[in-house]
């Protein structure tokens, strides 16, 4: 099963590293990390995406739990809670398909951020059905590149993990 896990830490050098020894060193795999700072400078959040059973993900809660620069770890699986990602596609904008492009980016609410002469770039956010879904409706018009940040998560209503 896919878990999405959030956990706050001390903005540090070697802090990502040691998280993600933590993983490779137990032989779990990260399928998507994202980090960044938080409101406070000082305080980093990282989002994890990683399966697993209910066993191995307590062990890796509990692994991360016990690493000195780690303030809170939530799997946020377990409850209710908004994901999204961000992704950039370029594409070969041949006079042929530009249209095309065009009306699946207005459908799927993306915005044009380059123009050249033969490529269009575009941006879009979503959960991951909407951005494979996405990328599927392209494939016949010609991707040249394909960047995605990976999951961020929050959760739902008044609950926070500060």
């Amino acid at each position: 099963m896919q878990h999405t896990i959030s956990v706050l830490m001390v903005n540090r050098f070697g802090v990502l590293s040691r998280v993600s020894g933590l993983f490779s060193g137990r032989g779990f795999n990260i399928e998507s990390l994202n980090v960044a700072e938080t409101y406070d400078p000082s305080i980093s959040r990282m989002t994890i995406v990683t399966r697993g059973d209910d066993k191995k993900i307590e062990q890796i809660t509990k692994q991360l739990n016990k690493l000195v620069d780690i303030i809170k770890v939530v799997d946020l699986t377990e409850e209710n809670f908004v994901d999204r990602e961000l992704l950039l596609i370029k594409m070969n904008a041949e006079p042929r398909v530009r249209e095309e492009i065009l009306r699946i980016a207005e459908i799927f609410r993306a915005k044009v951020v380059d123009v050249s002469s033969k490529t269009y770039t575009l941006e879009i956010t979503g959960d991951e059905g909407k951005l494979n879904g996405f990328i599927e409706l392209l494939k016949p018009l010609g991707i040249k590149e394909v960047v995605r940040s990976g999951r961020i998560a929050i959760s739902r209503g008044m609950k926070t993990i500060n």
